[in-house]
């Protein structure tokens, strides 16, 4: 595969004298020139380049300029600044502008070559993070286009650019994670981590540790200091799931961390600041929760900011043929295999099962038939394969 090369150089002796050592390393590099800033940044807009190579000092546009409009109309582009001797601390501070590198006038050999390699293996890695991000985020697609989740699917449009919290409510299996990955993956806080705790699979007495961490010494067991969820998710989002199972005292220390933006090892006085969104997430009556005495009043308002509820899968029976399809190619792409179809009466016949199980048992239907059906999954398989019995 071609790596497409820039140089932009108001000076056409330099010009050729780069792009002959360039195009001679390697017969991969295809090496084009533009001969100021302003052809150079044309040329930018309306091709993809690997790399740019620009000098710094140039009639009609400096470098320091070139610099600043690729890195907002195309930033994954490495650009590396040509600086001349008196240039030298101008190319520093592109350093910190967002340059690759710079060399110096006339160039080294070993070093250029070294600076272009070195950029366009960044080059590289930039784009395949890019596709496995797409990779990661297609698991969490949420896949339907029934009036509920179209509802949704703007709400999170409205809302994950801003960093209101965030409530999730819904019976269990109908995806609820899936919301809030949504939620963080479209905010402003994307680059930062997305921390998931499922607040119903840890044990009461330790839920204040995995959340907070501890000091050494703290209780049995705390044989050195450990961060908690809410450090890890510093910069970023933590997810509570099946937050209406969490400990009183658990909840005092997470309505204290949404007022005042700060935690405290359990165990320690120290305070350690966090800057967190917090996304939660019920099957929970919270309302019923907090008539019994078992949920804080003042924490599910801290937390409600922005109410979302997911429906059940028997209230949008609709999305069922597109679920199944999607399922089938997740299935077929996990197993190796051919993806496999569905009949209509076989589609008919799931569309209209009660889904207590909801989405999820749905994916667990879908994969035995999968696996037990024929060719093409028919209404006969699905009334041998498919019972809940």
């Amino acid at each position: 595969m071609l790596s497409r090369i820039l140089i932009i150089e108001d000076e056409a002796a330099i010009r050729r004298v780069l792009k002959k050592i360039i195009s001679e390393e390697n017969e991969k590099y295809l090496v084009e020139e533009a001969e100021d800033g302003l052809a150079g940044i044309e040329m930018i807009s309306k091709s993809d380049f690997d790399l740019v190579l620009c000098d710094i000092k140039m009639p009609k546009m400096d470098g320091v300029e070139v610099l600043e409009k690729v890195k907002k109309l195309k930033p994954e582009i490495p650009i590396v600044m040509i600086s001349g001797h008196g240039d030298l601390d101008t190319a520093v501070n592109t350093m910190r502008l967002g340059a690759f590198d710079y060399i110096s006038k006339p160039p080294d050999l070993n070093r250029l070559l070294n600076t272009v390699r070195n950029a366009l293996d960044k080059k590289e890695l930039v784009v395949e993070n890019k596709l496995l991000k797409k990779k990661v985020s297609k698991k969490y697609d949420m896949i339907g286009q029934s009036e509920a989740i179209s509802n949704i699917k703007s709400m999170i449009e409205k809302v994950a650019p801003t960093d209101a919290r965030v409530f999730i409510t819904g019976p269990n299996g109908t995806g609820k994670e899936l919301v809030a990955h949504w939620l963080h993956e479209k905010s402003e806080r994307t680059k930062g981590p997305m921390v998931e705790v499922n607040c119903a699979a840890i044990p009461s007495e330790l839920i204040e540790s995995e959340l907070f961490g501890h000091v050494k010494g703290s209780f049995t067991g705390a044989n050195k200091d450990r961060a908690g969820k809410f450090e890890a998710a510093n910069g970023g989002t933590i997810f509570l799931d099946e937050i209406g199972d969490m400990s009183l005292s658990a909840q005092a220390k997470v309505l204290r961390a949404l007022q005042e933006n700060k935690i405290s090892r359990v165990g320690s006085d120290k305070d350690i600041k966090v800057d967190v969104r917090v996304i939660a997430a019920t099957n929970k009556d919270l309302r019923k929760e907090i008539s019994e005495g078992k949920f804080r009043e003042d924490l599910y308002h801290r937390l409600a900011v922005i109410l979302i509820k997911v429906p059940a899968l028997n209230e949008r029976r609709e999305d069922i043929p597109l679920l199944i399809d999607f399922f089938s190619e997740q299935i077929g792409n996990e197993q190796g295999t051919v993806k496999k179809y569905f009949s209509e009466s076989a589609i008919k016949l799931l569309q209209d099962y009660d889904w207590t199980g909801n989405i999820r048992e749905l994916r667990n239907v879908v994969e035995r038939l999968i696996i037990l059906g024929g060719k093409e999954v028919s209404e006969n398989d699905v009334k041998l394969f498919a019972s809940k019995q």
